[in-house]
């Protein structure tokens, strides 16, 4: 009898414990808004502290190596600039690898969502393997739309010129000099031709690197500008601002490349400085109603986090890192190898260092 009693009690405890185990292990991973030091006032003063910080940061990070024009040498074509947009590849391409992509592969399988689909597949992963085939699609599409485009209108100003030229000389003399000149337009075209065509592809690299760059920035503004804890926001503020910095270094160096006009740059750099401020605005203005465990603002923060990803990692190792290091320049310097090469390692380290942080 006693025995069977005990048996009883025995299994009893391995019930409760099969029932709570479970519990206790997925304890951390509650839905419910955590209330940890919370201080709207305090809060909100190292907010306002943060867009501030965070707009100057960015400011000087983008408009940096737009400085070519008075500082020689920040210019495309000197080797100190090579090593600075190495640097910010390591950046970029760590903002996509440490801190982008895991905070959208945590969001899309937070315990918040259904098991099905979000629990059973990495949504994340294939979110971001897609949007950077779609930005390869769009690399290789505007590229190549632009310069036949482009290649048109010079066939068509050369092809004008040589009518004009037959009509004005008449004699065999004169054909004959006129065609070697034609000869000459044709190398000229040829070479514009080229060289057109690679400012084109910059200024397809610098929009597009914008666009993953802002989707991105909005986010991370939205987080920290719907924090109510000033523990959260302190350390996210610091990691933010360099962030922002080596992120402007980035995007200030494809820009400086592409050749656009003094309006064309200063909008796109502004812009770039305003979003990360924007989001924390935005975050402000939406926190006494925003819930971060909300299936929807997940599924919603989660896929844009993935996107951003899937573009910041094709650029940074397509547009960036095998087109500078496979340049006749770099391959034909040893020393500016070198020099890249450690900036490009230097870029990826402080920038993942940050996700202790941030």
């Amino acid at each position: 009898m006693v025995n069977q009693i005990h048996s009883c009690k025995f299994l009893m405890i391995c019930s409760c414990l099969l029932v709570l185990v479970p519990s206790l292990v997925r304890g951390d991973c509650t839905c419910d808004l955590e209330h940890e030091d919370r201080n709207k006032s305090l809060a909100l003063k190292y907010k306002t502290a943060a867009i501030a910080l965070i707009l100057v940061a960015g400011a000087i990070g983008v408009f940096f190596p737009l400085l070519g024009k008075i500082i020689k040498a920040l210019r495309p074509e000197k080797n100190v600039f090579f090593m600075i947009k190495a640097f910010a590849a390591g950046v970029i391409l760590s903002t996509g690898f440490i801190h982008v992509l895991p905070e959208a592969t945590e969001s899309l399988t937070s315990p918040c969502l259904n098991e099905n689909p979000w629990g059973r597949f990495p949504l994340a992963g294939l979110v971001a393997m897609t949007f950077a085939i779609g930005t390869l699609m769009v690399d290789a599409f505007a590229t190549s739309h632009f310069s036949k485009s482009h290649i048109n209108k010079i066939q068509q100003i050369v092809g004008d010129e040589e009518k004009t030229g037959e009509h004005e000389h008449e004699n065999h003399v004169h054909v004959h000099t006129h065609a070697t000149h034609g000869h000459s337009h044709g190398s000229i075209s040829l070479a514009e031709g080229s060289g057109s065509s690679e400012l084109l592809r910059n200024r397809v690299i610098s929009q597009v690197l914008e666009l993953g760059i802002v989707v991105h920035s909005v986010i991370i503004g939205i987080s920290l500008g719907a924090s109510k804890s000033p523990k959260t926001i302190k350390p996210l503020m610091v990691a933010l601002t360099f962030h922002q910095l080596f992120e402007g270094m980035g995007l200030g160096g494809c820009i400086s490349q592409a050749q656009f006009k003094a309006r064309v740059v200063a909008i796109m750099a502004t812009f770039f400085s305003l979003t990360t401020p924007i989001g924390i605005a935005i975050g402000i203005g939406i926190s006494n109603i925003y819930d971060e465990n909300n299936p929807k603002a997940l599924i919603v923060e989660g896929i844009f986090n993935a996107a951003s990803a899937g573009i910041l990692i094709y650029m940074a190792l397509v547009d960036l890192l095998a087109a500078d290091f496979m340049n006749p320049k770099l391959q034909n310097n040893g020393m500016l190898q070198v020099g890249a090469s450690v900036s490009l390692l230097l870029g990826a380290a402080l920038m993942s260092l940050l996700a202790l942080w941030a």
